[in-house]
């Protein structure tokens, strides 16, 4: 999917931070709700191999009957539009083929669920570099070198040869290597944003499905940090226009000064700290050591549970009046992380800017600002929920 050149954006400036490589900064002062970026992604693929519960191109729910492609049965389709549309992004005839032989290989059932993913992705992103040369030299570009702990020779070696499978395996001035496949997978490793499944409130946030993944040329610059000041919405199953409703749009959760890094949480925030640097360390290769994990990090078992507990009760008037004064000036949060003064120095975090609704896990932010004040609506970014920032 070919993402269209932009202007570039008037919030954000990608900088080098030393030991977290190149990273997304502030260049002025933001106010809390601030839109500050909305992405369109590179490439589209499936979190899945055989679903027809979302469209092969704009990854929205079915409603009605779905349309299949009339050369293959591996791509559905939610209007005739849309199928119209994937024949020169999402399913061109080159994907057509190219799944077809190789889920028809003697390999491709013998991959896992993860593996069969992966040789999705890499068969998009092939057919990037034959759509939209440009783009895929961009996706090159991101962050992501084979050799890292993410990536494995043996499972390169396995996926290139599946992927190998498909016929007219020819790319143009990219060619085809098991180099460029190690590439490829490394940026996609590092890089990939899931866009999920509808909220369900019987299922906890951390078994939330996944739709399909996308990777996006300014997002993916995003870092991660257990408090974030900023977090992403998707709207994939809005309405209009099928390619716009995959776009990642993301605001700032509090006021943040110029020359500040703008980050990301890559999960739910309520995760422990035990599972939140397995999941860093296994899916980016990182541990991490941002103010919250620094405070953690020394915390016996039963202590991290009391903290969780603490985090999910009211405070006293007196303590919502300090944390009103610390919010005002996130400076002074920082300070306060840092010295470890307070026994749980992230309770403002979860009070302000998680969403106390059953089993969801969300972060709360503001709606963009309509004139110079801010909003005090504040909604999830994962149930969609709407909230006085007053009631919290």
């Amino acid at each position: 999917m070919e993402n269209p050149s932009k202007a570039p954006n008037p919030f954000l400036k990608i900088e080098e931070i030393q030991g977290k490589g190149r990273s997304l900064i502030a260049t002025q002062p933001l106010k809390p709700g601030q839109i500050i970026l909305r992405d369109t992604p590179l490439l589209l693929y499936p979190a899945s191999p055989f679903n027809n519960k979302f469209c092969s191109n704009c990854f929205r729910i079915i409603q009605c009957s779905h349309i299949p492609c009339p050369s293959c049965p591996y791509a559905f389709f939610c209007s005739a539009n849309c199928q119209s549309k994937s024949i020169s992004t999402s399913h061109t005839p080159w994907i057509c083929q190219s799944l077809s032989g190789m889920i028809n290989s003697l390999h491709f059932p013998k991959l896992s669920v993860d593996q069969q993913v992966e040789a999705l992705f890499l068969v998009a992103a092939y057919n990037l570099a034959v759509v939209s040369p440009s783009s895929f030299r961009v996706l090159l570009s991101l962050q992501g070198d084979w050799g890292g702990s993410v990536v494995s020779e043996a499972g390169v070696d396995l996926l290139h040869s599946v992927v190998g499978s498909c016929p007219n395996m020819n790319v143009g001035e990219f060619g085809f290597s098991k180099e460029l496949t190690a590439a490829l997978l490394a940026k996609d490793k590092v890089n990939a944003f899931g866009l999920m499944e509808p909220f369900d409130p019987d299922r906890g946030s951390g078994e939330r499905g996944v739709r399909a993944y996308g990777i996006y040329p300014m997002a993916s610059f995003f870092n991660h940090d257990c408090l974030p000041n900023a977090c992403r919405f998707e709207y994939v199953d809005s309405d209009g226009d099928s390619g716009s409703n995959t776009d990642i749009v993301v605001r700032v959760l509090h006021d943040v000064p110029e020359g500040r890094e703008i980050c990301l949480s890559y999960f739910p925030v309520n995760f422990k700290y035990s599972e939140r640097q397995k999941r860093l360390k296994e899916d980016y290769g990182f541990t991490c050591k941002c103010d919250r994990c620094v405070v953690e990090a020394n915390w016996s078992d039963q202590e991290e549970e009391d903290a969780m507990d603490k985090e999910g009760e009211g405070s006293g008037e007196e303590e919502d009046e300090a944390m009103e004064e610390d919010m005002d000036d996130e400076e002074n949060v920082n300070v306060e992380v840092e010295e470890g003064d307070q026994d749980f120095p992230h309770a403002y975090f979860f009070l302000r800017y998680m969403c106390n609704r059953e089993n969801c896990g969300g972060t709360l932010a503001p709606l963009p600002p309509s004139d110079a004040s801010p909003s005090t609506v504040m909604e999830c970014n994962v149930c969609g929920n709407l909230s006085k920032s007053d009631e919290l």
